[in-house]
């Protein structure tokens, strides 16, 4: 082969090489590298199931419930037993209630038919009939004069888990937990309210016009954080409730009890969380200074 021949083969075979690099570069762009086998997980808390606190039948019943009437400061924690009595199932709560609530006066037992709670007299007819309300969390009922009644379960057998839906013990949790842990209380799936969680401390709680009837302090430390229920608390409601941590999700102070139900609250400025949704006595959490020392 001629000298000429051999530059023009040299010449072809770097055209097409710099024609091969120049296909592989539009293949794959600068900078790319391959994607990751696994998509890193997202550090926004994803909403669980929520868990209905209601009961479905007369077993779920028994156990401690508020009662309020809209609109009013009036309410009452009371007890809803298994034993049979005279009229229906036995209730009881304290003496003061039928002054707080002039309608329990009339009231001698409970019973559950058709799905439904019901109050009733001693002759087993009806004083407050409860319906569920939308959100699933409490009962409503309306007496013949208009007044509407709100019934909170507090900590009732519904509430409890059976044996063997009780997950083992947990090894302990390391000092921070990685990006994207789930958040362990029960969340519906509500909108997302952003916002910025409440900063941790010590907050009171008012009811309606009773101010400063039970203080809480919400430690800082990775959620869910411990919540510890100070001395002194003049809230029946909140005392069975027994929360033991607080978290922030989806733009809610959520408040969780020992016996795993919630109370979900929302901003409404000046370091203040109201109940929602916002049923029976007004409930909303107060940032307070801490006491000096």
């Amino acid at each position: 082969m001629s000298a000429a021949a051999s530059a023009r083969a040299l010449a072809v075979c770097a055209a097409l090489a710099v024609g091969g690099l120049a296909v592989a570069q539009e293949a794959q762009p600068p900078g790319a590298v391959p994607a990751p086998t696994d998509a890193p997980a997202s550090e926004t808390v994803p909403p669980t199931p929520f868990v209905e606190s209601l009961p479905k039948d007369i077993a779920g019943v028994p156990g401690t419930w508020d009662l309020s009437r809209d609109g009013s400061t009036r309410r009452c924690v009371m007890t809803l037993s298994s034993e049979s009595g005279e009229a229906g199932r036995r209730l009881s709560f304290p003496a003061g209630c039928r002054r707080a609530l002039p309608v329990l006066n009339g009231v001698a037992g409970w019973l559950f038919t058709d799905g439904t709670l019901r109050f009733v007299d001693k002759n087993v007819r009806p004083v407050l009939p409860f319906t569920r309300r939308p959100d699933a969390r409490s009962l409503v009922a309306q007496t013949e004069s208009g007044e509407h009644y709100s019934l909170v379960p507090l900590q009732i057998v519904a509430m409890v888990p059976p044996a063997s839906a009780v997950p083992p013990v947990p090894p302990p949790a390391p000092a921070t937990p990685p990006a994207g842990t789930p958040a362990s209380a029960p969340l519906a799936a509500e909108t997302d309210l952003g916002g910025e969680a409440p900063p941790a401390g010590l907050y009171t709680l008012d009811r309606y016009r009773d101010q400063d009837v039970c203080r809480l302090e919400l430690t800082p430390a990775p959620a869910p954080a411990p919540v510890r229920l100070l001395d002194g608390c003049r809230d029946s409601g909140l005392s069975v409730f027994d929360p033991v941590s607080w978290q922030f999700a989806r733009g809610r102070l959520v408040l969780n009890a020992r016996r795993g139900h919630t109370v979900n609250l929302i901003p409404t400025g000046d370091g203040r969380w109201r109940r929602d949704p916002e049923v029976g006595v007004t409930f909303v959490l107060r940032r307070i200074p801490a006491p000096s020392r």
